[in-house]
């Protein structure tokens, strides 16, 4: 008789924090190098604005375009990673957008900087939701949001090395020298990645591809006996329907819509005070530097938000958490405009919005994570990114506008704070959909 092994217990039984730690680090160098090169041209903004001679909202298109790039790339390769693997999009991607960035070191007119922007940014919008996925379906279910947390702190953490990064180059080797950085070490990354990132391998038994996963369990644990008649067992059903469409079955609709009007509340305000937030500075009166050095700020607030809140999500669940956090994200933000000139008011209050804001979007990640079974949560989590960053390109289009329309600060960021007022009405509606699903299903 054929040997089972169960996927999900092997794994939590084995103990491996080597190749956990090896995982952890592949795919959380994948989203520091991500969340380099996309806040990298918030970073380079006022550099390319003198070089130029362009007014500050000329480069409204260019911030929008990349982020458009990661909306299409986030709506379709997570897709087409629940169909062919994890591992093959997230080393294909890493190529792409490395050499993406490259040419964009070479780039000398606005068009085609948008152009090579947008290009990037398909690239780069499928890494967050593939690398958490990959993490989550190599953790139990006790230490999955964590894992998923941590791991997701990386695009915050290069967000926030971005900018001292920036800072550093600019002065020395002029604006061109950040897309080259971003465009050799993610080059780097991905031929390590070709020889050590593992695929997933519930994916694979879900898949059909029993012969693979196989490979996999016995490169991650040696000691188990494994052989060509050993089958593979999953907890969860393999999906038949197209994963778009799966989202919306088994009363998961309401919970799908929430999450992605929730990350399109929020992202909305995390790209427009990452994108124009060191130019806004800059008016406000500060140097070049220590501009580039509060937006630097509202990444570090967000790195210290992500870590920390997985611990409280841990222990008083996601909604509680997520409110608190949005109701205070909204209250931060608003102060921004009128405490811009009391540098020590203004620190307090960027570092607690990214705190919120940039830290509460990797907890809405991994609620999406949590709550979409293995053969949808790339496509999950995706989409609901996916969604999200229709506010994203929007948000720095609209700050745009306002700047040119001469809000003043404070109207800039009494403006900003709605949308993450709305985030935490939006949590509040999700709990209530949850409390009635339940309340349903023990009825049944």
């Amino acid at each position: 008789m054929a040997n089972a092994v169960d996927v999900e217990s092997a794994l939590g039984q084995a103990h491996r924090p080597g190749f956990q730690a090896m995982l952890l680090v592949l795919c959380g160098l994948c989203l520091v190098i991500d969340g380099f090169d996309a806040q990298a041209m918030g970073y380079v903004a006022p550099a390319v604005i003198a070089d130029w001679h362009v007014s500050k909202a000329a480069l409204g298109p260019v911030f929008s375009a990349s982020l458009f790039g990661m909306l299409l790339g986030a709506l379709g390769l997570s897709v087409l990673a629940d169909r062919i693997g994890r591992r093959p999009v997230l080393i294909g991607s890493t190529f792409f957008f490395a050499f993406s960035m490259i040419a964009t070191a070479s780039t000398d007119s606005l068009p085609v900087l948008a152009a090579l922007r947008f290009v990037t940014g398909l690239g780069l919008g499928c890494i967050m939701p593939n690398a958490m996925a990959l993490v989550g379906e190599f953790s139990t279910a006790e230490h999955r949001v964590k894992r998923m947390m941590l791991v997701s702190c990386g695009f915050t953490l290069g967000a926030a090395l971005g900018g001292f990064v920036s800072a550093a180059l600019i002065p020395a080797f002029g604006w061109r020298s950040v897309f080259w950085v971003g465009g050799l070490v993610p080059l780097l990354l991905a031929v390590w990645m070709v020889i050590a990132l593992p695929e997933s391998l519930q994916f694979l038994v879900l898949k059909g591809r029993e012969a693979r996963a196989r490979d996999w369990l016995a490169k991650f644990d040696p000691s188990l006996a494994i052989d060509a008649s050993t089958r593979l067992v999953v907890r969860e059903k393999a999906s038949s329907g197209a994963p778009v469409a799966e989202l919306f079955r088994a009363g998961r609709g309401p919970v799908t819509l929430i999450l992605w009007a929730i990350s399109f509340m929020n992202l909305i305000d995390l790209y427009f005070l990452s994108n124009w937030l060191p130019t806004v500075m800059r008016d406000a009166g500060y140097s070049p530097g220590m501009a580039v050095l509060v937006g630097t700020l509202l990444q570090t607030g967000g790195v210290v938000g992500t870590l920390m809140l997985g611990w409280f999500i841990e222990r008083f669940g996601f909604v509680r958490v997520l409110l608190a956090c949005f109701l205070v994200g909204a209250v931060s933000v608003g102060m921004i405009g009128g405490v811009a000139h009391v540098q020590f008011w203004l620190f307090v209050a960027v570092f607690a919005g990214g705190f919120c804001i940039v830290g509460g979007q990797p907890a809405v990640n991994a609620l999406a994570g949590h709550f979409y079974p293995t053969s949808l949560r790339s496509t999950g989590i995706g989409w609901s990114l996916g969604i999200g960053r229709v506010g994203s390109v929007i948000g720095p289009l609209v700050g745009g506008q306002m700047i040119a329309l001469g809000w003043s600060n404070a109207s800039l960021f009494h403006a900003a704070a709605l949308p993450v007022f709305c985030s935490a009405l939006l949590v509040g509606v999700l709990a209530f959909v949850r409390r009635e699903q339940s309340g349903a299903a023990q009825t049944a």
